[in-house]
């Protein structure tokens, strides 16, 4: 059955309860073109469309943070000629999305070592950064060469180096990558693979999960309102019971 999705977009934004900050683990493009028996390379060149999509939903619905697990430290292990054909990927597209995300307000934001991409796919995406750096719209955040345990190294090398002694949650979440951004409230992981990937391992610990069995390269506006509806009736607790959180509530 045909869904209306004007009507579908108004009831999840009347619920108000839009999550702040979606992370997806964006999981199926090979796979969408080993069953249409295309090249890989397809699959993320139609996952692109995706990215486009879910970029623009958020940003008219009221998302604040977007955070996409682009490309993760383990994918430098896949054969060197996807390697390249993703990084060629990469620099085409987001010199050619700057027009389109100046004009939707959007910032964009990278977390990783950017330092670990070939320079020219470093340099644009550096000089996109730059471009809409004053946007004040939606954040959209690539992770880019990411790991969650090398950030998590990362911040305890950053502490260690400036002689901290002790550390609580706050000073410690101040030396990740993502310092300053919200805890992902939803975190969104396609193709039906029921893992986190070393994505975002600390920032993940009350997030909800939802997984879809759809390839990314399938996932558009109807599969992002579905996540955030099986989101929004879910009660968030943060370790405490239904009673505390009426009381706060009230």
């Amino acid at each position: 059955m045909k869904v209306d999705l004007k009507k579908y977009r108004s009831e999840i934004i009347e619920r108000e309860s839009v999550p702040r900050h979606i992370a997806i683990i964006m999981d199926g493009n090979g796979r969408w073109a080993k069953k249409r028996n295309l090249p890989r390379v397809a699959g993320h060149r139609e996952g692109i469309n995706s990215v486009r999509e879910i970029v623009r939903i958020c940003g008219e619905i009221g998302v604040e943070y977007l955070t996409l697990y682009t490309f993760s430290t383990e994918n430098w292990k896949r054969p060197k000629m996807e390697i390249s054909a993703l990084m060629a990927l990469l620099v085409r597209t987001i010199r050619k999305e700057v027009a389109d995300l100046m004009k939707n307000n959007v910032r964009l934001l990278t977390i990783g070592s950017l330092d670990d991409l070939p320079k020219d796919a470093k340099a644009a995406m550096e000089e996109a950064k730059a471009a809409l750096n004053d946007n004040t719209g939606l954040n959209l955040c690539l992770a880019l060469s990411y790991s969650g345990r090398n950030e998590i190294l990362h911040a305890v090398n950053s502490l260690l180096a400036k002689g901290v002694k002790s550390v609580d949650g706050e000073t410690f979440g101040g030396e990740l990558y993502t310092a300053g951004m919200p805890d992902p409230d939803l975190l969104i992981r396609t193709s039906g693979e029921n893992r986190i990937s070393n994505f975002l391992l600390w920032q993940l610990a009350y997030t909800e999960i939802h997984v879809s069995p759809i390839l990314w390269p399938d996932f558009r506006e109807k599969e992002l309102y579905d996540a955030i509806a099986d989101y929004q009736k879910r009660e968030r607790r943060f370790g405490k019971v239904s009673e505390q959180l009426n009381k706060v509530r009230r």
